[in-house]
């Protein structure tokens, strides 16, 4: 699988092991940075292309990484086709993916240690959508429900 990985100057200190491990599991890594640590980066312009590059299917998943990762939730649900959660244990994250086919991790860095981090990246990775006609069908109400909202505003704004 391609994992896009990214995290502001909070969550930098869980990104290479996250990175690191998620290699070792033999999945292809991209880094979206900060690769540098900066105290005045800002978590949407960290998670957004990450964001960008799943709703695109530049990557298959991604794992975004904040202080409390709250911030990164928000900026990556912004994005069409993103469904972004924070998880804070593995089994809301594998439920996560086989029930609502989530595509993004957030984690929250001041909230889980590094072990558990790469535990939950580590579940998110290898978990697969279980494509259940219930599952399949809410899917596909949320989708309807972003392009009615995306076309709604859109009409907003040109009027």
């Amino acid at each position: 699988m391609r994992l896009g990985v990214a995290a502001d100057h909070a969550g930098f200190v869980l990104r290479e092991p996250i990175a690191l491990q998620l290699q070792a599991a033999g999945h292809e890594v991209v880094d979206f940075g900060s690769t540098l640590y900066t105290t005045e980066d800002d978590y949407p312009d960290v998670v957004s292309p990450l964001a960008e590059a799943v709703a695109c299917g530049d990557v298959d998943r991604g794992v975004a990484i904040g202080g409390s990762g709250v911030g990164a939730c928000i900026v990556a649900n912004k994005i069409p086709g993103v469904r972004a959660s924070i998880c804070h244990d593995v089994f809301s994250v594998v439920r996560g993916v086989e029930y609502d086919d989530l595509n993004l991790l957030v984690l929250g860095a001041w909230v889980v240690g590094p072990e558990l981090a790469v535990e939950i990246a580590r579940g998110f990775a290898a978990t697969q959508f279980e494509g259940e006609e219930r599952h399949v069908r809410r899917l596909v109400k949320l989708k309807e429900l972003e392009m009615r909202y995306n076309k709604s505003i859109q009409e907003k704004v040109t009027a």
